[in-house]
């Protein structure tokens, strides 16, 4: 039954004739057994269907064939030649014979119309294969009909002689009226005398040329790209004819790879950095010319004040403001736009934009319909726009990322000929959704920037502390857009005694997390340096803290989502304390730059601070130095953001630094304008902090110092002392006070401490008394009860003065107290 059905099957004449006698058609399988048969093989060897099915095909072969008269049929996927067959009556027949290799379609022993694997094998019947008289007139018909390929001949003086009907429409002429022109007589075009050249290189060499052509066809508007090739016309003979040309209409081809091009471009153009304003005009520049002769970008004007737009479509009655921020013509200035950049305008409801916004589609319009012509009837500026430069038609794309509503797009045609099309309107939603996300993007960013220096700044000092000991100027400059904002700092803290210490810290990292981290370190700071600590050991303590943050930051990361971490956490950090009195500097860093020194005469060089590890790292102990600093020296403390770039190295940034410190400058802010416009790289990838400071000395008759003998008695000449030394200063006001604080102090040092004891008298902004003893013992204030007979100076020194307190010297300690004072007038 099977075989019975593959051999109707194959007996079919509708597949094999339209009117005369059917292809011999058999099929064969792997095993070279007759499986179909069909009228025409019938006709051709004379055997019918029901003899032959089922025998070797071999059997048909007038003889057997030799090993090299074959190829290795089974690696090829098809077989065509002359075999000789036995015809039914014994007579040999010549068969022009075409084999096709079946192929299973996974069905074992079954190929995929059904039948068995194996060859099928057809035949042109007799007389079909032999050259007709009428074959030259069917032949010329068929070339000179074809409808679609675009074919002219030339003589050899470039004239035309013959064209196909296609190539006659292209140039709207008949043969008779082109035959003996050039295709420069035809097309006033420059395409045409590129042509021409082509076709004398043809003549001259053979060699078949190759062109891609954009030329505007007679009649019509809109430019056609051509693929032609051009070939030399030769007789048997070899003698040269002329030459001719065929070409393809590739327009549309054309347009879609153009399309593809653009897209490609934008994703390589679109979005280049993180700025809203930059990538919205990378999309109107991408867009103008290739799709649009004009196009504007303009983004909701609610976006200005809400932290983060609601997502999805604007409801149908929400006012709808609209903020211009880019757009882009043909011409220069961009003449058409209504808008300048940045100008707020309102779309009433029913306009392009506002029902783009509102469906979340992009819209095809032609200026005369109702919905444009109505809205612009309103607007006489977009409508003198329109007539003057003769827009004919525009496409509003909305732009929304993530569900978000962020703006529209609009671009218009008035230079194109063409109006758009539902395949540009699939373009322009393409590039709106690339650049939507980009914008977005940049609007996070920026939000999220805006938060970290809003916060980095609230941190830092906002107005440097009065003091005497030196005069300050300072520069903060977040980093660029791609790395953002940073962890640099830096701080003035006024010390007892007059001095101050002087701060400039780095952290690692970037964004809101390095801005709370610098935050905790300088507060830690300040703490450590009310307590009088000396650089080494408050960086030691700061060190302790910052590996607390980091294993916090480890546990923290541990427990959170993944890519939501904390990050690692690390500073750097440059410490310095200057006093005044005796013109001492005491500095100490951690993995942070040395600071720079630039003396009275104006030598700059930097200080051989030990460079200590960065904080975090933990184990390893701090080195300091003290140096004599002259009276109007400059101290310049930095981080490494102003001296390090990646297009120079660090030694290079130094040397900017040094000149650009010693070079003169009217104030200390002019300095730091100074310092940063010369050495700061163009492009910083670092935040950069900057603090410089001018030493100043307190002159010796405003401080006064006596030694204490450790009795009891010396009480009342220290007294008397001080009350003579604040007589001199004018000060006679603060004589009761003073006189109650030497008391309490000297008095205090004498019964519990060691000597050498030495009081110490400041005369700066307030009054400065301290005693200093060999102890290391620090005195605690507290509550003296009711029957207790000491117990009560600290706590009245304490009531009496501004502040109090006490610091560690190198010999012991030294406890201070300060009050307010005013010279007598």
């Amino acid at each position: 039954m099977e075989r019975r059905a593959v051999d109707d099957q194959e007996s079919s004449p509708g597949r094999d004739a339209v009117g005369g006698a059917p292809t011999a058609r058999a099929t064969v399988d792997e095993l070279g057994v007759v499986t179909g048969w069909n009228a025409g093989a019938e006709r051709l060897l004379g055997y019918p269907a029901a003899q032959i099915l089922g025998r070797p095909a071999a059997s048909l072969l007038a003889e057997e064939p030799g090993a090299g008269d074959l190829p290795p049929l089974s690696e090829l996927p098809r077989w065509h030649g002359t075999l000789g067959l036995r015809h039914l009556d014994g007579h040999r027949v010549e068969a022009r014979v075409l084999a096709h290799h079946r192929t299973s379609d996974g069905t074992p022993d079954r190929a995929s119309d059904g039948r068995m694997p194996g060859w099928l094998l057809v035949s042109a019947v007799a007389g079909a294969a032999r050259a007709r008289p009428d074959d030259d007139e069917l032949v010329r018909r068929g070339f000179l009909d074809s409808p679609c390929c675009s074919t002219s001949v030339y003589d050899t003086d470039l004239r035309f002689r013959r064209s196909t009907q296609s190539g006659r429409g292209v140039l709207g002429m008949s043969d008779d009226d082109l035959r003996g022109l050039r295709l420069t007589d035809v097309l006033d075009d420059p395409v045409a005398e590129k042509v021409e050249r082509a076709m004398r290189r043809v003549l001259e060499t053979g060699e078949t040329q190759y062109l891609e052509n954009h030329a505007l066809a007679p009649g019509e508007a809109r430019d056609h790209a051509w693929s032609v090739h051009l070939y030399r016309l030769e007789d048997p003979a070899g003698r040269v004819l002329g030459v001719a040309s065929t070409g393809h209409d590739m327009t549309e081809e054309y347009w879609a790879r153009k399309r593809l091009q653009l897209i490609a471009e934008a994703g390589t153009r679109i979005g280049s950095t993180l700025d809203v304003t930059r990538t919205a005009q990378e999309l109107a520049n991408v867009a103008v010319p290739e799709l649009a002769d004009f196009v504007s970008v303009d983004l909701l004007a609610s976006l200005d004040d809400l932290p983060e737009q609601p997502p999805g479509p604007l409801r149908a009655g929400d006012s709808l403001a609209l903020r211009r921020i880019a757009h882009q013509s043909v011409f220069p200035d961009v003449p058409e736009a209504v808008l300048a950049l940045g100008e707020v305008d309102t779309y009433p409801e029913g306009s392009p934009p506002a029902e783009s916004l509102r469906t979340g589609r992009a819209v095809l319009h032609r200026v005369t319909e109702a919905a444009v012509a109505d809205w612009v009837a309103e607007d006489p500026r977009r409508s003198a726009r329109i007539r003057e430069f003769g827009f004919h038609s525009a496409m509003t794309v909305p732009l929304s990322a993530r569900g978000t509503t962020l703006g529209v797009v609009a671009l218009a045609r008035h230079r194109h000929p063409d109006p758009f099309k539902e395949d540009d309107l699939v373009l322009a939603e393409e590039l709106a959704a690339r650049a939507a996300v980009c914008i977005d993007n940049a609007l996070r960013y920026t939000r999220e920037r805006g938060t970290a220096v809003t916060l980095q700044r609230s941190l830092l000092p906002q107005s440097l502390p009065e003091q005497s000991a030196v005069e300050v100027a300072s520069r903060y400059l977040p980093a660029g857009a791609r790395a953002g904002v940073g962890g640099d700092w830096f701080d003035v803290i006024p010390l007892s005694g007059a001095r101050v210490a002087l701060v400039v810290g780095d952290v690692v990292g970037h964004g809101i997390h390095a801005s709370a981290t610098m935050g905790r370190l300088r507060t830690a700071v300040r703490t450590l340096a009310d307590i009088d600590l000396p650089p080494d050991e408050l960086l030691t303590h700061l060190d302790d803290l910052v590996g607390r943050l980091a294993t916090e930051a480890e546990g923290a990361e541990g427990s959170a989502a993944e890519g939501e971490g904390s990050g690692d956490v690390g500073a750097t950090c440059l410490y310095a304390v200057y006093d005044p009195v005796s013109r001492r500097c005491t500095l100490a860093r951690a993995g942070h730059p040395p600071p720079a020194v630039v003396s009275p005469d104006g030598t700059v060089e930097l200080l051989d601070v030990p460079a200590g590890p960065p904080l975090g790292l933990g184990g390893l102990p701090f080195e300091s130095l003290d140096t004599e600093l002259p009276e109007g020296s400059l101290l310049a403390l930095y981080t490494d953001g102003l001296i390090e770039s990646r297009d120079s190295d660090l030694d290079e940034g130094t040397s900017r630094l040094r000149r650009a410190l010693a070079a003169p400058a009217a104030s200390l802010e002019v300095l730091c304008d100074s310092v940063l416009a010369a050495v700061l790289p163009r492009r910083p990838a670092d935040d950069v902090a900057l603090l410089v400071a001018r030493t100043r000395a307190l002159d010796a008759d405003r401080v006064a110092a006596w030694d204490v003998a450790p009795e009891p008695s010396a009480v009342s000449e220290v007294r008397k002392n001080a009350l003579r030394r604040l007589a001199d200063w004018g000060l006679s006001d603060a004589a009761f006070v003073t006189e109650l604080v030497v008391s309490e102090l000297v008095t205090n040092a004498i019964r519990h401490a060691e000597p050498p004891i030495q009081l110490r008298l400041i005369h700066d902004r307030t009054l400065i008394c301290e005693v200093s003893d060999a102890s290391s013992t620090a005195p605690h204030m507290r509550r003296a009860r009711t029957y207790d007979e000491g117990g009560r100076g600290l706590l009245l020194v304490a009531q009496l003065t501004q502040r109090w307190g006490t610091r560690p010297t190198p010999t012991g300690k030294t406890i201070w107290a300060e009050q307010s004072v005013e010279p007598e007038l």
